[in-house]
C-alpha cells in the first residue's frame, strides 16, 4: 500500500495482461516518464514498485498512467498474517482465470492444427477438395485460438509498439488470408489445377499456394510455450502463502475471570494470554508468564536443538510447542510479527529480484517492424516493376512466411521442456527460462546446514561408559526412559538405543523433570537421563573421563546427556544434527564447477565449524538470524560475487529469493521451495551440483537454438524479398528450423547426474 510520508511516497501495483518482458519495460519506461517518479516493473511477479512525490502525482495518476499503456493496474491487498491464503488454483485466483481459456484455446489449436499439418505433409491423405477441410480447421484455430496474439497485437499497434504477438498475429493472419485468396479467387480448390501466375510453384495437386497448415501450426506451437510458461509464472506468490500459512489460526485465550476461549488469530490482541498446549503452534509472538517447555524453533531459526523456555522467556510466533503446557502474553501481532517480518523480506527479495529480459523479446522489437516493413517494402517493389499483384503478393508473403516465428516460440519452450522433464527424472525441479542465465554467472554458493548439509535430524552419535560399564546395557536402560518421552533429542536417543540393541524394556514409575530431562525405574535399576544439573540433584557426581567426554562433545558443538542408575553415573551420550553421507562429495562437486562454498547457520559457531571441517568448507558464517542471511548474501551480492543459496527452511526463503539463483531442498518447508530458483527433489546435496549442470545445458541449448531461428532469418529475408524463394519453399525451411530447434532440445534427454 502507498505510504503516507509527506513529499516522498511509495506504491506496490498489480499489473495485469503482460505477456513478456518488453510489456515490463514498456510500463517502467512510461511510469518513469511522468514528474518525480521512479518505477521498477518485475514481469515474473507481475508488480510495479513505484516511488513519487505526493504533491505532484496521485496512485490513481499512476494507475490512469498504466492503463494508458495498454494495461491493468490496481494496488493489491496488504499481506496479512492473519488472513487465509487461497488456493493458487481455485477460481478467482490469477493462475486460474489466465490458465482455463488458455488451456482451452490450446486443446482446441492441437486438436484442429495436426489433421490440417498432416493433410498438407501427407500426399495419402489428400482426397479430393481436402484443402476445403483444411480451411474448415484452420479457420478456428487462426480466429479463436489466436485470438489472444491477435488482441495483444492490436493493443500494441495502438500505442505503437510490436512484440512477439505482432509477429504470430501478422504471421498466421497473412498465411491464413492469402489460402483463403487463393481458394476462393485462385485455382487451389480446384483438384488438377495449378495456379497460371508465373511466380507460383504447384505442389503438383493444385495447392501450391495454400499456407493453411503454416497459420495452423504455428498457433498452436506457440499456444503451447505460452501455456507453459503461464504454468510456471502462476507459483510467483506462493512463497508468500506458505509463509503465512505456518502461523496458527486460532487461539485459546485466557480471559479475566479465568475462562478459556478459542478465538480467531485476528481477534488476538497485544497483551492478550493465551494457552499453548503440547504440540500446538505458540499463536504469535510474546513472552512466557506461567509453564516451562521445549520449542521447536527450526522452521524459523534453522535451530537443529529445541529451545528450553520459562516464564520471563520471550518465544516467537508460528514455532511448535513440543513440551509442556505454556501460558504466553503477546506482544506483537498482525504485521509487526516475525513471521510476518519474514513474509515481507520474501516478497522484497522476489520484487527487487528484475525479470529477465529475454533474448527473442529484446530482438523482436526490432526484428518485428523490420520485417513487416521489409514485406511492405516488397509488396511495394514488385507492384512498381510491373510484376503484377499476385507476384508481388507472393513475394510479401514469402517474406512474412519465412520470417515466420514458429522456431523462435519454440527456442526456449522445448530445450526447457526437455530439460526440466530430464530433471524431474533425477529430483531436479527447474521453474523456469529466467532461472537458467544466473546459473552460467554463479560462483559462489552458500548453504543452510540443517536439513542441507546435515540430516536435520538429532541422532545419536556416539556412547561414553564409565570403567566397567557395558555400552549395551547403557543404551538398553536409557533408552528404554526416553523412549517414553516426547522430546527430540529422547527420540534421538531411543532410536539410536534400539537399532543397536534391539528391543528395549518397559520402563516403570516414568516421570518427566522439566528443564533437565527424565527419570523412572527400568529393570529394577532407578535410571536418570538428562543434564548433569538433573544428576547433581540426586547427588551424583560424573567421574574425570565422563566430564572430558563431555566437555569435548560440548566443544564440537554437540548435545551431551548424563546416564545414570543406582546412584552413579554411568555414562555420557552425544547427541547432535549428522552430517549427509553424501554431503563431502557434493562440495567436492561443487567446487569443480568454479564455485567457492560458504556455510551460513543459525547455529552456534562450534557446530558449524564442526560440520564444515567434515564437509570440506573453509568459510564459515555462524549464529545467524533468518534477516541476517538475507543481509549475508546481499553483502556477498556487493562485493561483486554472483550467488547461489542452498536451503531448506523457512528461515532460507528470504534469501534463497534474493540470492541470483535458489536452490531448495525438496525435503524442506514449501516457503523455500516456492522462493527458490531451482528444487532438489531427493534431498541429496549432490543434486545441487547435478542441477547446476542440467541449467547451464539447457541455457546453452536454448541459446543455440535461438541463434539458429534468428540466422536462418537473416539469411532466408533477402532471398524472399529478391523474389527467390516461393512461400512454398519459405514454408518448407520454417518447417526445417523448427525440426532443428526440437532436434537440438531432445538431445538434452541424454544429460546424465554425476551421482
Amino acid at each position: 500500500m502507498a505510504t503516507t510520508t509527506p513529499g516522498a511516497a511509495e506504491v506496490e501495483l498489480a499489473i495485469g495482461g503482460m505477456t513478456c518482458a518488453s510489456c515490463a519495460a514498456r510500463i517502467e519506461k512510461k511510469l518513469n516518464r511522468m514528474d518525480g517518479v521512479e518505477a521498477t516493473v518485475n514481469y515474473a511477479t507481475e508488480k510495479a514498485k513505484v516511488t513519487y512525490r505526493d504533491e505532484d502525482v496521485s496512485v490513481q495518476d499512476l494507475i490512469a498512467k498504466v492503463e494508458a499503456t495498454g494495461y491493468t493496474a490496481h494496488e493489491p491487498a496488504p499481506v496479512r498474517p492473519e488472513s487465509t491464503p487461497g488456493g493458487e488454483d481455485g477460481p478467482g485466483s490469477g493462475a486460474y482465470d489466465e490458465l482455463r481459456p488458455l488451456r482451452e484455446r490450446l486443446i482446441t489449436a492441437v486438436t484442429l492444427a495436426v489433421p490440417v499439418v498432416a493433410m498438407a505433409m501427407i500426399p495419402a491423405l489428400q482426397f479430393e477438395y481436402w484443402q476445403w477441410l483444411s480451411l474448415t480447421l484452420a479457420a478456428p484455430v487462426v480466429t479463436y485460438a489466436a485470438w489472444p496474439f491477435h488482441r495483444a497485437a492490436w493493443t500494441n499497434a495502438r500505442h505503437g509498439a510490436a512484440t512477439m504477438d505482432t509477429l504470430i498475429s501478422v504471421g498466421t493472419s497473412a498465411a491464413f488470408l492469402w489460402s483463403v485468396w487463393a481458394l476462393f479467387f485462385g485455382t487451389a480448390g480446384t483438384p488438377g489445377m495449378t495456379h497460371p501466375f508465373e511466380l507460383t510453384i504447384a505442389r503438383g495437386d493444385g495447392a501450391g499456394n495454400i499456407y493453411l497448415e503454416a497459420a495452423a501450426g504455428v498457433t498452436a506451437f506457440i499456444l503451447a510455450g505460452r501455456y507453459f510458461e503461464a504454468r510456471s509464472k502462476r507459483k510467483a506468490g506462493a512463497a508468500l502463502r506458505a509463509l503465512l500459512e505456518l502461523g496458527a489460526k486460532e487461539v485459546t485465550v485466557l480471559r479475566a475471570d479465568g475462562r478459556e476461549l478459542t478465538v480467531s488469530i485476528a481477534e488476538l490482541k497485544v497483551g492478550d494470554r493465551f494457552l499453548v498446549r503440547p504440540g500446538e503452534k505458540i499463536a504469535t509472538d510474546g513472552v512466557v508468564v506461567q509453564g516451562s517447555s521445549a520449542v521447536d524453533a527450526s522452521m524459523l531459526t534453522g535451530e537443529s536443538v529445541p529451545v528450553e523456555v520459562e516464564a520471563g522467556e520471550g518465544v516467537t510466533g508460528a514455532t511448535l510447542n513440543v513440551g509442556g503446557r505454556l501460558v504466553v502474553e503477546a506482544t506483537r501481532v498482525g504485521s509487526d510479527t516475525q513471521l510476518a517480518r519474514m513474509a515481507k523480506l520474501v516478497e522484497d527479495a522476489q520484487n527487487g529480484k528484475a525479470a529477465a529480459q529475454r533474448l527473442a523479446d529484446r530482438i523482436s522489437a526490432v526484428f518485428v517492424p523490420v520485417v513487416i516493413g521489409l514485406a511492405l517494402a516488397t509488396l511495394g517493389f514488385w507492384l512498381g516493376n510491373g510484376s503484377g499483384l499476385t507476384a508481388a503478393f507472393t513475394a510479401a508473403v514469402a517474406v512474412l512466411i519465412i520470417a515466420c516465428p514458429c522456431a523462435l516460440g519454440l527456442a526456449t519452450p522445448t530445450a526447457l521442456m526437455v530439460g526440466t522433464g530430464r530433471g524431474a527424472q533425477l529430483g531436479i525441479l527447474i521453474k523456469g527460462p529466467e532461472v537458467l542465465e544466473n546459473t552460467r554467472k554463479v560462483d559462489t554458493i552458500v548453504l543452510d546446514k540443517t536439513g542441507t548439509v546435515t540430516t536435520g535430524r538429532m541422532t545419536l552419535l556416539a556412547v561414553h561408559a564409565a570403567d566397567g560399564t557395558p555400552e549395551d546395557e547403557v543404551l538398553r536402560l536409557a533408552g528404554a526412559l526416553e523412549h517414553s518421552s516426547e522430546h527430540p533429542i529422547a527420540k534421538a536417543v531411543a532410536a539410536g538405543a534400539a537399532q543397536k540393541v534391539g528391543e528395549l524394556p518397559t520402563p516403570e514409575d516414568f516421570a518427566n523433570v522439566a528443564g533437565l530431562g527424565v527419570q523412572g525405574i527400568v529393570e529394577g535399576h532407578a535410571v536418570l537421563v538428562g543434564r548433569e544439573k538433573l544428576l547433581a540433584e540426586w547427588e551424583i557426581r560424573l567421574p574425570v573421563n565422563l566430564e572430558r567426554a563431555k566437555a569435548e562433545a560440548e566443544a564440537a558443538g554437540r548435545t551431551a546427556i548424563a546416564v545414570a542408575w543406582d546412584g552413579e553415573a554411568r555414562a555420557v551420550l552425544e547427541v547432535a544434527d549428522a552430517v549427509k553421507d553424501t554431503s563431502p562429495e557434493a562440495i567436492t562437486r561443487l567446487r569443480a564447477l568454479g564455485l567457492t562454498p560458504i556455510l551460513l547457520t543459525g547455529d552456534n559457531e562450534a557446530v558449524a565449524r564442526s560440520v564444515a571441517a567434515e564437509v570440506g568448507i573453509d568459510e564459515v558464517i555462524a549464529e545467524v538470524l533468518p534477516q541476517d542471511k538475507v543481509d549475508v548474501v546481499k553483502r556477498l551480492q556487493t562485493e561483486g560475487r554472483s550467488v547461489a543459496m542452498v536451503g531448506d527452511g523457512v528461515n532460507d526463503a528470504a534469501a534463497l529469493a534474493q540470492a541470483d539463483l535458489g536452490l531448495a531442498m525438496g525435503t524442506g518447508t514449501d516457503a523455500a521451495i516456492e522462493a527458490g530458483d531451482l528444487t532438489l527433489v531427493r534431498g541429496d546435496l549432490r543434486a545441487a551440483p547435478d542441477a547446476i549442470r542440467l541449467a547451464r545445458r539447457t541455457l546453452g541449448t536454448i541459446r543455440s537454438n535461438l541463434f539458429w531461428a534468428f540466422a536462418y532469418n537473416l539469411a532466408a529475408l533477402p532471398l524472399a524479398a529478391a523474389g527467390l524463394l516461393n512461400p512454398m519453399i519459405a514454408g518448407a525451411a520454417m518447417a526445417f528450423s523448427s525440426v532443428f530447434v526440437v532436434g537440438n532440445s531432445l538431445r538434452l534427454r541424454g544429460f546424465q547426474a554425476a551421482s
